[in-house]
């Protein structure tokens, strides 16, 4: 776990963040920025990853939609090199 993760869930059930209608999505861009602030007083990171699992294909457990913030420290992970595309298999060059 990384210190200041946070997890952002609209109050509105919707299985994934495409069935969120546009004005969700935008107050989710919204507090997503509000909660980077925070984030970043409180812990301040070197970097972030933003995630979201769309579908049990993606990785999506519970199915109501929700947007990870992650915090990345230097030094977390001894190579970060491809952040989110680790996720594929041979595509984090």
């Amino acid at each position: 776990m990384s210190a200041g993760h946070t997890l952002l869930i609209p109050r509105r059930h919707v299985a994934g963040f495409f069935d969120m209608s546009d004005d969700e999505r935008r107050a989710v861009m919204d507090l997503l920025a509000t909660a980077r602030s925070i984030v970043e007083a409180r812990h301040h990171p070197d970097g972030y990853n933003i995630g979201v699992n769309v579908g049990k294909a993606a990785g999506q457990n519970r199915m109501h939609v929700h947007v990870h913030l992650i915090p990345r420290y230097s030094g977390d992970l001894p190579d970060p090199k491809g952040g989110v595309r680790r996720v594929l298999e041979g595509k984090s060059r």
